[in-house]
């Protein structure tokens, strides 16, 4: 019955003018496995029409022949706070950008803050590291500084927080964001009960876990994930790991199985990986309380943002009472290689703004290096690189976000978040020293059937990205 509805819709289609037809591309769609040359016809931001035949009468044509035709990219990891950054978001074939490892403390100021003035689509998750801060009154900017990565919290404060996330969860937050290695001081009990309110709303758990991150490990990192998987099973919440390269670091074998085994015995956890070798994060953060006397060649690994020099000391020290972003050497091709080939991953950023000379690759090349280097010829079939992309995030958010079931597909029916690129061309181009370089092969962008990418140029002056809430 199903495959009847879908062949008479698209025969009604033909007989009707499309906004825009995308004719002659290597069209290949994750979620029915489709590989082939096909038509595709888009009218009201939908697709309503992919067929072999030609398809006639539209009022804007792409010619697709020789390129590679597959739904948006979604990142399920992104920190940026000006929605201007999505001109390198679009360049790397991104549709929908999602804000929820860290999370936010106020859902409807955040949503409205990029109403109108976003090239993607847009969500958050609502944050235990910034509800903790409103909640201790704590300084910091972005990360915790001051007493919410540092003090353990009484069961009002609990109370409280616990009362914040349910609160923004039925604003329509996607997820409940977790940086367990920032909040240090937050006993087990008290992210088991951040937890329980997620799961009370079907949301997943992104975590950043405890005591591991690119800056190096103030414990067990195999301790953090256990502590996690453990409350997923004890509340029942969907969970969710970020950046397994960086987290795990030389335990991303062991981490890996550790999730596998979870999910062969029922558990829903996911995780992630981006395609570098470095990370980045805050100076001023708790993951470096430890690092106020080390050796020389640690403080090397440490390279400034805002300069591009690799820090001593005496620097690090300086930068750390100014605050900022750092980015931290630490891990192995090898290691990545392992998170980003391996079947578990989807593929996310962990991106951030970016300035002509500030910024961290990632958040200009993260998925166009994974179909550069890893799917062209480096062991990731494309079709695979693909799946990682968009329908796994997309299964992801789905059963909280009905709005997630119409993306990461190519399909009658699913929006028009479609990344047209040329395989044998794309590739990442930006540096740790030149992070706003952008993405190169990427030819066409749709966000809602609204051209944002057309000919390998942004397009100025459109912000179709629309805002991606739960139960919208």
């Amino acid at each position: 019955m199903r495959g009847l509805i879908v062949v008479l819709a698209a025969a009604a289609a033909f007989g009707q003018p499309f906004d825009l037809v995308i004719s002659g591309g290597r069209v290949i769609d994750p979620e029915s496995s489709l590989d082939g040359v096909r038509n595709v016809g888009i009218r009201g931001g939908s697709i309503v029409a992919m067929t072999d035949r030609p398809l006639s009468g539209a009022a804007r044509e792409i010619d697709a022949r020789g390129l590679v035709v597959v739904p948006g990219f979604i990142d399920l990891h992104w920190h940026g706070r000006d929605p201007a950054t999505g001109r390198w978001q679009v360049m790397d074939g991104v549709t929908s950008a999602f804000e929820l490892e860290v999370g936010v403390a106020d859902v409807d100021a955040w949503y409205a803050g990029r109403a109108g003035k976003s090239l993607v689509n847009y969500g958050a998750s609502i944050g235990h590291p910034p509800v903790r801060m409103a909640v201790m009154k704590d300084p910091g900017d972005f990360l915790p500084s001051g007493p919410a990565a540092h003090r353990a919290a009484p069961e009002s404060e609990i109370a409280e927080m616990a009362r914040r996330l349910d609160e923004g969860l039925r604003k329509g937050a996607v997820a409940v964001g977790f940086g367990v290695a920032y909040t240090e001081a937050a006993s087990h009990w008290e992210i088991l009960e951040m937890f329980r309110v997620a799961a009370r709303h079907g949301a997943s758990c992104h975590v950043h876990i405890r005591g591991a991150s690119s800056a190096g490990s103030t414990g067990d990192r195999e301790l953090g994930l256990s502590e996690v998987i453990a409350a997923a099973e004890i509340s029942g919440a969907p969970l969710h790991i970020v950046h397994i390269n960086s987290s795990a670091q030389a335990s991303t074998e062991r981490m890996l199985q550790m999730i596998e085994d979870a999910r062969r015995r029922g558990l829903d956890v996911t995780t992630e990986a981006y395609p570098y070798t470095a990370g980045a994060t805050r100076i001023e953060s708790a993951i470096f309380d430890s690092w106020m006397d080390r050796a020389p060649a640690d403080y090397q690994r440490l390279q400034w943002m805002a300069t591009g020099e690799r820090l001593t000391r005496e620097s690090f020290l300086r930068y750390r009472k100014q605050g900022g972003t750092v980015i931290i050497h630490a891990n192995t091709e090898e290691r990545v290689r392992m998170a980003i080939l391996s079947p578990l991953t989807m593929i996310a950023s962990d991106g951030f703004d970016l300035t002509p000379t500030s910024g961290h690759p990632r958040s200009s090349g993260t998925f166009t290096r994974v179909l550069g280097r890893y799917a062209r010829g480096g062991g990731l079939e494309l079709s695979e690189a693909i799946r990682k992309m968009t329908l796994m995030p997309a299964r992801r958010l789905e059963s909280r976000v009905p709005a997630m079931r119409r993306k990461g597909r190519i399909r009658i029916g699913a929006d028009a978040d479609i990344t047209v690129f040329d395989a044998g061309q794309v590739m990442d181009v930006s540096t740790y020293e030149k992070p706003a370089l952008m993405a190169e092969g990427v030819r066409h962008v749709l966000v809602g059937g609204a051209a944002v990418v057309r000919d390998g140029t942004v397009v100025e002056g459109t912000f179709p990205g629309r805002a991606v809430r739960a139960g919208e």
